[in-house]
């Protein structure tokens, strides 16, 4: 029996989006002039990618499963205590680049929330666990980077990072998404039709991810010539921190006793980084640090899709199914 496209879409979804990034990769190179384009297509794609995301989980849920629970708090301590102790740890060896640093920052101190889901879901994770704290993970790392990168950068960060861009973030990717997708909800709750469109929205979720990859990469790899180096020099850091994380989370899945679902779904969430919602961040800095810094958060991504591929296969047995029961 043949497949439907979507079906397909989502079976092959790992591949779908390493095709895109490449494909995104060569576009860029070859199509330099697009860049400026595309670059204006990320944040509508991004808003359209959440609004998405968030309709897969219905409000009287998302409220259920935000109580305090192991979960919920293993997958806060993995994001905002290990990982910027880790950060802490990799600083000193960064490159003196204060653009490189500045976008190493914003895209390991934040929490992925889009294709982490999917990741998490095809390793045997909970990605229902991880959909329903996403509204979380986004208000905690919008409200908490700012801090972070005042402790780690100094005080003469606030002379080049501005407010402004976070608050428009939070408003152009978070909230309206979030608000879109509970009303679409309600719709869907009360009228046929609205359970029809919630359903065909639904079925978006790979094609949009992969157009968001595409346009990310094909709009910042012109941007390389002449950053190239300093960004190069990080990839290492950005394996190893995918290294460590995937360490860190098997070991706080275990001191939290977390069942097999939920323990894999803290590994992913602790090792993928938000680089899609923060590449607006790095964008709106200063002309002199913007492109850099940009391509930076970039490179994670492209580093992070690999070590994915990874993952979901060691994951499943670096964490096996026999594992103590969550109360």
């Amino acid at each position: 029996m043949s497949q439907s496209p979507i079906a397909w879409l989502e079976r092959h979804q790992v591949a779908v989006y390493a095709g895109a990034m490449a494909t995104g990769a060569v576009a860029g190179l070859s199509l330099p002039n697009t860049a400026p384009v595309l670059g204006r297509a990320v944040n509508p794609l991004l808003a359209a990618l959440l609004y998405v995301t968030f309709l897969q989980v219905p409000a009287a849920e998302l409220v259920r499963s935000l109580r305090p629970d192991r979960f919920l708090a293993a997958a806060l301590l993995v994001n905002f205590a290990v990982v910027p102790l880790v950060v802490a740890a990799m600083l000193p060896f960064l490159p003196d680049d204060e653009a490189v640093r500045i976008g190493v920052l914003l895209v390991l101190l934040c929490p992925c929330v889009d294709y982490v889901i999917a990741f998490s879901g095809l390793a045997g994770g909970s990605s229902r666990r991880l959909l329903a704290a996403t509204p979380l993970l986004l208000v905690a790392q919008m409200a908490l980077l700012p801090v972070y990168l005042l402790l780690f950068m100094g005080p003469e960060l606030a002379d080049v990072v501005e407010a402004g861009p976070f608050v428009e973030a939070f408003a152009v990717l978070i909230a309206v998404p979030l608000a879109l997708a509970w009303l679409t909800q309600s719709w869907a709750a009360r009228s046929g039709t609205g359970l029809r469109t919630a359903e065909a929205v639904g079925t978006t979720m790979v094609p949009l991810m992969a157009a968001t990859l595409f346009a990310v990469v094909a709009s910042q790899i012109p941007g390389l010539d002449g950053t190239s180096a300093g960004v190069v020099r990080v990839v290492p850091f950005y394996a190893l921190f995918l290294a460590v994380m995937v360490g860190a989370g098997l070991a706080v899945a275990r001191l939290f006793r977390l069942d097999m679902p939920a323990g894999r779904a803290v590994v992913f969430t602790g090792a993928t980084r938000n680089s899609l919602v923060v590449l607006p961040l790095a964008l709106a800095l200063p002309d002199a640090l913007a492109a850099t810094a940009a391509v930076a958060v970039v490179t994670q991504t492209l580093v992070e899709v690999v070590g994915m591929v990874v993952c979901v296969r060691a994951v499943p047995r670096l964490l096996p199914a026999a594992q103590p029961t969550t109360a």
